[in-house]
C-alpha cells in the first residue's frame, strides 16, 4: 500500500508522457478557420519586417561603397539570434500566465518590447546611419541583435500558436502563413528604407515634379512601424482568445527544467541527430549565389533601386507560391519535392555567374552606365526562376517540420528544427561573404603593394591617381566550391531524407514514461 502510495504521488510530480494514439489527418479544409489563417499570416508579417530592415541596411551600405565583405560579415551577426532561440524556446514552452493564455501571455510581452525597441532605434537611427560618412555599425549590430532576439521569441510563440490554432486538419497550412506572412513583412522591411527614402528613385518613379529627399526616412518608418506593432498586440490581447490546450488529449505541463530535460531526450532520437546533420549541411551549397550575387549586381554598376525594384517583384512570386503548393506543403513527403529541385537550384546559379560575369560589359559604354532594357529582362528572368526554387523548397522544409513535430510541446519542437536550420543558413551567410574578401586578389595599377583590401587602401590607390584591378574574383571561386558541395550533399542524404520522411509519427515523438527516464516500478 505504501508502495502504491509513493507511486502516485511520483505520478503527480513528474507528469506522464504517453504518445497519444495516431490516426490519419482529415482533409484540409479552412472553412472556420480563415480568421485563424489570416491572423497568423499577420503575426509572421511583423516577425518578418525585422528581417527585411537586416536585409535593407547590408544594401544601403553596399550602395554608399563605405564597407567592406568583411564589415557586411561582422553586420549578419544580427541574424544569428534566429539561429540560437531554441536556447530559450523551453522558457517560452513552460512558463506563461494561465489566464492569458500559453502564446499569448508571451506573444503580448515581445511584441510590446519589439515595438519599444523600434521606437528607440528610431530616435537614433540618424545618428547610427548618417547621410555621409562610416555608419555606427557597432550600434547597429547591437540594436537589430537586440530586435531579431524579440522577433526570434515571437517566432517560438507563433509557431507553437499555429499547431494548436488552426484545426487539427489544418495544420499542414501553418507552413502556407509562415511563407506569406515571413515575405510580406521581409517586403515592407525592405522596399521602405531601401526605396522610398530614395530621392532618386522617389523623382523618377513616384513624384511629377522633383524635389528632395525621399518620400519618407528611416526615422518615420521605425517610429510608424513601432507605434502598429503596440497597436495590433494590444488589439490581440483584449479580442483574441486563445484555446486552453490543457484541455486536449494528451497535453502536457512540465516545468522549465524539464523542458530541458525534454528537448535533449528529443535530439537524442536517432531520427533526429541525423535529420539535424542534413539542416545544418544543406544550405551551404546555395550560400555565394543567395547572398552575394545582389551585392556583385551593385559592385558591377546596377544601382541599389533597381536591384530593389526586382527584389520587390518577386515578392509577387513569393506571394503566389505558398498558395499553388500547398497541397504538397501539406502532403506527406514534401521532401521528396525538395529533392527534386535542388539539383535544377543548384546548377542555376551558373545562370547568375554568367550574367554577372557579363554586366560590366552590357550596362557600360566608354565608363558610363547605360543599363539598356534586354539587360532587365534577363537578369528579372533570371531572378524569378531563383525565387521560385528557393522559396518553394523553404515551404516544404517548413510542411516536413509541421507534419513530425509534437504539438504538446509545439513551441520547443518547432522551434528546435526551424533553429537547427537556420543556423546552418546563418553560417553560410556569414562565411560566404567573409570568405569573398580571402578568396578575391586585387592590386592597385599604380602601386604594387596596395592590395586594396580595406576601404582605406582602396582611397589611398584612388588619391594616388590609380584603380584597383581585380585580378582574382573570389565570388566565381566561391560560386564553384559550393556547387560541388551542393552536389555532394544531394547523393549523400538522397536516400536518406526520403527515408525519414516515410517514417510514421511516433518515431519523432518522445515516448517516455517519466522525463527522468526511470522505469515505473511495478507493484
Amino acid at each position: 500500500m505504501k508502495n502504491s502510495l509513493n507511486e502516485e504521488e511520483e505520478e503527480e510530480e513528474l507528469e506522464i508522457f504517453e504518445v497519444p494514439p495516431q490516426s490519419l489527418p482529415a482533409k484540409p479544409n479552412l472553412k472556420g478557420d480563415w480568421l485563424n489563417f489570416f491572423l497568423l499570416i499577420l503575426l509572421y508579417t511583423i516577425q518578418g519586417l525585422p528581417l527585411g530592415l537586416a536585409i535593407a541596411l547590408p544594401i544601403i551600405f553596399q550602395s554608399k561603397k563605405i564597407v567592406t565583405y568583411k564589415e557586411q560579415a561582422f553586420f549578419s551577426l544580427v541574424a544569428w539570434p534566429y539561429s540560437v532561440k531554441i536556447i530559450w524556446a523551453p522558457i517560452v514552452d513552460s512558463l506563461y500566465v494561465q489566464w492569458i493564455g500559453r502564446r499569448k501571455s508571451w506573444l503580448v510581452f515581445v511584441q510590446f518590447s519589439m515595438g519599444m525597441v523600434l521606437l528607440y532605434t528610431a530616435m537614433n537611427i540618424d545618428e547610427w546611419l548618417p547621410e555621409s560618412g562610416m555608419p555606427n555599425l557597432k550600434a547597429l549590430v547591437i540594436t537589430f541583435c537586440v530586435i531579431s532576439f524579440l522577433a526570434a521569441t515571437q517566432d517560438i510563440v507563433v509557431d507553437g500558436w499555429a499547431l494548436t490554432m488552426l484545426k487539427k486538419n489544418n495544420v499542414g497550412h501553418s507552413s502556407t502563413c509562415n511563407g506569406t506572412g515571413v515575405a510580406l513583412g521581409v517586403l515592407i522591411g525592405t522596399i521602405c528604407p531601401v526605396l522610398l527614402t530614395s530621392e532618386d528613385f522617389c523623382n523618377k518613379y513616384l513624384r511629377t515634379t522633383l524635389s528632395t529627399g525621399g518620400l519618407i526616412t528611416i526615422k518615420g518608418f521605425l517610429f510608424f512601424w513601432s507605434i502598429i506593432i503596440m497597436l495590433i498586440t494590444t488589439f490581440i490581447g483584449i479580442f483574441k482568445r486563445e484555446k486552453d490546450d490543457t484541455l486536449e488529449d494528451g497535453h502536457v505541463k512540465i516545468n522549465v527544467f524539464k523542458s530541458y530535460k525534454l528537448l535533449w531526450k528529443i535530439l537524442k532520437l536517432p531520427n533526429i541527430r541525423v535529420l539535424a546533420i542534413a539542416l545544418l549541411t544543406m544550405k551551404i551549397g546555395f550560400s555565394a549565389t543567395d547572398f552575394v550575387s545582389k551585392l556583385k549586381l551593385i559592385d558591377a554598376g546596377i544601382s541599389k533601386d533597381d536591384i530593389m525594384i526586382i527584389t520587390i517583384s518577386m515578392y509577387i512570386v513569393k506571394f503566389i507560391v505558398p498558395l499553388v503548393v500547398s497541397k504538397y506543403t501539406s502532403g506527406t513527403k514534401p521532401m521528396s519535392a525538395y529533392l527534386n529541385l535542388m539539383p535544377i537550384r543548384l546548377l542555376w546559379s551558373i545562370a547568375y555567374v554568367i550574367l554577372i560575369y557579363y554586366t560590366p560589359i552590357l550596362i557600360q559604354h566608354n565608363g558610363v552606365v547605360n543599363v539598356p532594357t534586354y539587360y532587365y529582362l534577363i537578369l528579372v528572368f533570371i531572378s524569378i526562376i531563383h525565387e521560385i526554387l528557393a522559396y518553394t523548397m523553404y515551404l516544404f522544409t517548413l510542411g516536413f517540420f509541421s507534419r513530425i513535430s509534437d504539438s504538446r510541446f509545439g513551441g520547443t519542437y518547432m522551434t528546435m528544427l526551424s533553429t537547427i536550420a537556420s543556423f546552418g543558413w546563418v553560417v553560410s551567410h556569414t562565411l560566404a561573404l567573409r570568405m569573398i574578401d580571402v578568396l578575391t586578389f586585387s592590386k592597385c595599377s599604380n602601386d604594387d603593394e596596395n592590395n586594396c583590401s580595406t576601404i582605406d587602401l582602396k582611397n589611398m590607390c584612388k588619391i594616388k591617381g590609380g584603380d584597383c584591378n581585380i585580378i582574382v574574383n573570389g565570388y566565381y571561386i566561391e560560386v564553384a566550391l559550393c556547387m560541388i558541395i551542393g552536389f555532394v550533399w544531394y547523393f549523400w542524404y538522397k536516400k536518406t531524407i526520403k527515408n525519414l520522411q516515410t517514417m510514421s509519427l511516433s518515431n519523432w515523438q518522445v515516448n517516455l514514461n517519466r522525463l527522468d527516464g526511470e522505469k515505473k516500478e511495478e507493484l
